[in-house]
């Protein structure tokens, strides 16, 4: 049976009198794409952080590879990454810059390799001398995604990965998601609004309104249960009305 790499009991998280996310428990199994969605202020970002260790629960605890996340985080960060559009390198800092600042901080052995292998992969080499900050929001993305597989993680999160990328190159970093889990064999938690996305990449959907945890299953199984021929309608039918509780 798969191990668990992710188990969180009953974590919650309020910014003074305001729920950003009611009492929840969840387990991700190794070597799998699960999706996290739900509207804006559903509390995917909230959570994204929790499982960083970007922000403490205000209650409940988090497990990531056997370890308390919160005793054993500067252990941990070193086999976890994470990309984010919303989340900017420095933008005076040329692409190469940044990704040797970041080889540096987790310890990358052959940063220099790395890198160059990352840049192959992507096709982002022609990008490496300029300064993010002259870089389109695409490319940006595209950096963010080398910066995110800097470390090689074994447990990778990914916030909008295909964020203002044209739909080619969207294709293609999909595929290459779909690669870098096959050949690694590491466990991606994705959040995402592209339904076909989800369809496509994700094994187990995660469903989160106004801060609760409401549906769970893979994706066929949320569009058969719920009556929908696409995630992106079963997405809707939760958004717009009540859902079931989770299993």
């Amino acid at each position: 049976m798969a191990t668990d790499v992710i188990v969180a009991e009953t974590i919650s998280k309020r910014f003074g009198a305001v729920v950003a996310l009611e009492p929840m428990s969840l387990r991700i199994a190794a070597g799998g794409i699960v999706g996290l969605l739900g509207g804006n202020g559903a509390g995917k970002t909230t959570t994204m952080a929790m499982l960083l260790g970007l922000l403490r629960p205000s209650s409940g605890r988090i497990e990531i590879f056997g370890l308390e996340l919160e005793r054993h985080r500067y252990e941990l960060l070193p086999r976890m990454n994470f990309s984010s559009p919303y989340v900017d390198l420095p933008h005076r800092l040329t692409a190469l810059e940044n990704l040797r600042v970041y080889a540096r901080l987790y310890g990358v052995v052959r940063p220099e390799a790395r890198i160059a292998e990352l840049a192959d992969d992507l096709d982002i080499g022609n990008l490496l001398r300029r300064p993010v900050g002259k870089l389109s929001a695409g490319q940006r993305t595209r950096i963010a995604l080398a910066k995110s597989l800097i470390n090689r993680p074994a447990l990778l999160l990914l916030d909008e990965p295909t964020a203002s990328l044209d739909p080619d190159t969207a294709d293609w970093v999909r595929g290459y998601i779909q690669r870098y889990r096959a050949e690694s064999g590491a466990t991606i938690v994705l959040a995402s609004h592209n339904m076909a996305e989800v369809e496509r990449l994700c094994d187990d959907v995660i469903m989160l309104k106004a801060g609760r945890l409401v549906d769970r299953d893979s994706p066929a199984g949320l569009i058969a249960r719920y009556g929908r021929h696409t995630m992106e309608e079963v997405f809707l039918d939760i958004a717009r009305s009540g859902a079931r509780s989770a299993p």
